[in-house]
């Protein structure tokens, strides 16, 4: 099988990155493990995605947004930072950012059905569903995917959406950077007496860290907490009315009464910045090129940044009749996306590193920190430039508009 592009991996970056190409003319293949009954009604994974102004104006252009359910939509407006026992915190509200809100909370799997209905039908567009990729090579003249069932797929290009353990990435030879923050993240969906008054809380307490997503209904939120292992086991063997006790303690009640709505799932914290973000006729995209610890809520947002990135350049490099996968165009989108990621990601790390410290000097650091932010305008604008994803972005736009000719669906 003969195209231009070959996508691994139909996950949000994969299918958003094949929806951008959508008019442009390119042969796009898309190849994925997981049988298409699974990508049309994916499962909730009980994960929120936090989104950014420009994630959801990105959203918009590729026929996501508007395919949203109004009760998947969670308005976020304020932010609030809290450390140890603290009731106070550090607040970065809306109308210091001079915004209606600071952003939106929109569950995965919802996310992951709308990128699955934008590209259903999609010219020139073929999906191989249920089937593995065996192995992969790549010279100057183009890639090739031999897959677990005999056929073989041949592209100019080759770009990896297969997350951030990406066996197509190790394929092509490129090494991650991958950290293991030693936690697992527990999610679950709870509802609560107290309104969420469409706040985000970031708690660090001790030994423990916290997180509260407003969701749609104002007493409904996704508790998200990170431990140990182990203790995350303990709490998942919890039977209902005791996991539910056990939250609202660790909340100290100021939600009032706490209850499930499904039951909590468990993620294990790994960060990962691939190396390199191309090879020869190779590009690795969302999560394949930067994993995230969720604490900065970016991890999708840079998904889009690497998908919007990519596009332009090959795109550009499309409509003045050239090859887009030369050398050229993939340093330049390379260059593009390390400038907007690396240095929130090590910030997140040291972020993660200082609040997960409990010794007294840490302790001490992070109350500094917290007391400097609250008395500090300019800092806290400056963080919510970066929430909001007002920083202007690393990507070229004056040449062409962001999937220019993409059809409207």
């Amino acid at each position: 099988m003969q195209c231009e592009i070959a996508i691994v991996g139909a996950g949000p970056a994969g299918l958003s990155f094949a929806r951008a190409l959508a008019g442009s003319g390119l042969r796009v293949v898309l190849v994925e493990q997981a049988p298409a009954a699974s990508l049309s009604s994916p499962a909730d994974d009980g994960r929120e995605i936090a989104l950014t102004h420009r994630s959801q104006q990105l959203m918009r252009q590729l026929g996501l947004w508007d395919r949203l359910r109004a009760s998947e939509i969670g308005l976020l407006r304020d932010a609030l930072v809290l450390d140890g026992d603290d009731r106070e915190g550090l607040l970065f509200s809306h109308r210091e950012a001079g915004r209606d809100n600071l952003g939106w909370l929109v569950p995965n799997h919802a996310i992951r059905r709308t990128a699955w209905e934008a590209v259903a039908g999609q010219a020139d567009l073929t999906l191989l569903d249920g089937v593995r990729v065996a192995g992969v090579s790549t010279d100057a003249a183009g890639a090739v995917l031999s897959l677990a069932d005999g056929r073989s797929v041949r592209a100019a290009l080759l770009v990896a959406a297969d997350s951030r353990f990406s066996e197509t990435r190790r394929a092509v030879g490129i090494r991650a950077r991958m950290h293991d923050f030693g936690r697992t993240m527990l999610v679950c969906r709870m509802r609560h007496d107290t309104p969420h008054r469409q706040t985000a809380w970031e708690w660090f307490r001790y030994g423990q860290t916290l997180a509260l997503l407003p969701l749609h209904d104002p007493h409904v939120s996704s508790a998200v907490l990170t431990l140990p292992q182990q203790e995350i086991q303990r709490l998942q063997a919890l039977d209902e009315a005791a996991f539910n006790a056990d939250m609202q303690a660790r909340f100290d009640g100021r939600l009032g009464t706490m209850a499930r709505l499904a039951p909590p799932v468990a993620y294990p914290l790994v960060g990962v910045y691939a190396e390199r973000f191309i090879a020869p006729r190779f590009a690795a995209i969302g999560d394949a090129a930067v994993g995230m610890h969720p604490v900065t809520a970016h991890g999708f947002n840079f998904g889009l940044h690497s998908v919007e990135a990519l596009s332009t350049r090959l795109l550009r490099a499309r409509r003045a009749g050239q090859d887009c996968a030369t050398a050229a165009v993939l340093r330049s989108y390379e260059r593009s996306h390390q400038r907007a990621t690396r240095p929130l990601y090590e910030a997140t790390r040291a972020i993660a590193g200082l609040y997960g410290d409990d010794r007294p000097a840490a302790r001490a650091l992070r109350k500094f920190a917290l007391g400097l932010g609250r008395h500090a305008s300019p800092f806290r604008r400056l963080v919510m430039a970066g929430l909001t994803d007002d920083v202007a972005p690393a990507t070229p736009r004056a040449a062409a508009a962001p999937f220019a000719g993409l059809p409207v669906r």
